[in-house]
């Protein structure tokens, strides 16, 4: 049970793990949710205790951090997405690389190895080519809302309120997507309300509108999906028809009828409604085909200068084989084949791999092989001895990481090179500190990709150490 504690006119010191802040106090560190930054002074009221831990709120704000600047959004306070924007961007950056060191040092015990200043992005704004959007019939309004007098309709289309799964705010403007992602979900949501189709009730998984997900490519075409609630033939081809006569720009024209218990999609059924079933993006000269299910890189233009870390990272001369693991549909083993002898790529979902053969197929590349299944177990002695040994493995896992079994099938693969990229710097500095022992981190470059939050992607390189055995396999 929390007790009444309460702290008043303190300092808010550094940031911490995930985007919260920290005051440092004689009874210890309290971390601290919400929209402060270290410098500002404020009275703390402490909502949760656990052994030495304890997360507090602010109540009031005395004064605000030089580091501060002016949100541009107008849901900022509700709404999760982008925690960070009332920091001035420079200083997001800076901290971020430190976030990097910190887990490094801390987590990794890393620490005679440089870190690069990290690749700030060119736009901090409509940076996204994908969002979801959720339907509900009870729309949560903020207590500002609430004290206008004004009437708000009961329907909402945007995103959760942070840690509540049932509660939904209207998005009026989204400064994440480029257009037409604004306008085709204002135009839905207003289409919905007039002709009376039912929105979602999570609580009792009933509703025809449940979620809307918009995909904006770089080369300019648009992928809408429409997740319905239940089999509602008349209100979907309504809502389809509607989306097909009116916005011209959506060049892929897709829906799916989930009714399970939550909004994931992977398992189901994706109807082509009109349109080309995939849209494309663009990388150098490479032409990447993304369907529905497909994962790509959510920043476009920073997955590019990501991708070409790596690639430098690998220093490839044409003569080497390399192994892309994680490969999801080749993106990397791709964006690198043409300067390999050879790519292998492994990746568990078999339905990525087949885009990513169907990918190289497209750009006209030869020499890539891709593998479906747990690499455990694909990478044992039989396929390195068919495929090849690899000169250097390109790894690219999901958050979680790369568990220990995995780091050993690699450490015994024994690549002159390991180019590690990650999207949680946490688990990464851990699976390093599993290869030390074989491998020398020698480069490391974190790269923004996700502008007002609190994420970093980093790119490291290992290089083997002289005069090691083999592992046996």
């Amino acid at each position: 049970m929390v007790k009444n504690i309460k702290y008043e006119y303190v300092e808010i010191t550094d940031f911490a793990a995930e985007g919260k802040c920290i005051f440092k106090s004689d009874d210890g560190v309290i971390f601290v949710e919400g929209n402060v930054a270290p410098g500002d002074i404020v009275d703390l009221q402490v909502v949760k205790t656990k052994k030495k831990l304890k997360e507090a709120i602010v109540t009031k704000i005395h004064s605000k951090s030089p580091l501060r600047k002016d949100p541009y959004c107008l849901h900022n306070v509700v709404c999760g997405g982008c925690k960070w924007q009332h920091i001035a961007y420079e200083h997001q950056l800076k901290f971020k690389r430190q976030q990097v060191v910190d887990h490094f040092q801390r987590i990794g015990h890393i620490k005679n190895v440089s870190i690069n200043e990290i690749l700030a992005a060119p736009k901090t704004e409509y940076y996204r080519n994908k969002l979801e959007f959720t339907f509900s019939n009870w729309r949560w309004l903020t207590k500002e809302q609430m004290d206008s007098g004004a009437t708000f309709t009961k329907h909402a289309l945007g995103f959760h309120v942070p840690k509540r799964f049932d509660k939904i705010f209207t998005v009026d403007h989204c400064h994440l997507q480029p257009d037409p992602s604004n306008t085709i979900r204002n135009s839905l949501h207003h289409f919905g309300e007039l002709h009376n189709i039912p929105y979602y009730d999570v609580r009792f998984n009933r509703g025809t509108l449940r979620n809307l997900v918009v995909r904006t490519a770089n080369s300019g075409d648009v992928m809408v999906i429409v997740q319905f609630g239940e089999q509602n033939d008349e209100a979907i081809e309504q809502v389809m028809q509607y989306l097909h006569k009116t916005h011209s720009e959506i060049t892929s024209l897709n829906y799916i009828v989930n009714l399970k218990g939550n909004d994931s999609y992977q398992d189901q059924e994706v109807i082509h409604y009109a349109g080309d079933t995939t849209i494309r993006e663009t990388m150098e000269d490479l032409i990447f085909l993304v369907g529905p299910k497909s994962f790509y890189q959510t920043n476009s233009e920073q997955a590019y200068q990501l991708f070409s870390v790596a690639r430098e990272f690998a220093g490839l001369t044409g003569n080497e084989s390399v192994y892309d693991l994680y490969t999801g549909t080749g993106t990397i083993a791709n964006f690198v084949a043409r300067r390999a002898k050879k790519v292998v790529g492994v990746e568990y979902v078999e339905a990525a791999v087949q885009d990513a053969r169907k990918n190289s197929e497209l750009n006209g590349i030869t020499n890539t092989a891709f593998f479906a299944g747990d690499m455990r177990s694909i990478m044992n002695e039989s396929f390195l001895q068919e495929h090849g040994r690899p000169d250097v493995i390109i790894t690219d896992p999901p958050r979680a990481g790369m568990d220990q079994p995995v780091v050993e099938t690699i450490l015994k693969a024994a690549p002159d090179r390991i180019v590690y990229v990650s999207c949680n710097t946490a688990t990464q500095a851990r699976d390093l500190a599993l290869m030390t022992e074989d491998y020398e981190v020698t480069k490391v470059q974190p790269v923004d990709m996700f502008p007002n939050t609190h994420h970093v992607e980093n790119v490291a390189l290992l290089v083997r150490r002289a005069g090691l055995r083999l592992r046996s396999a």
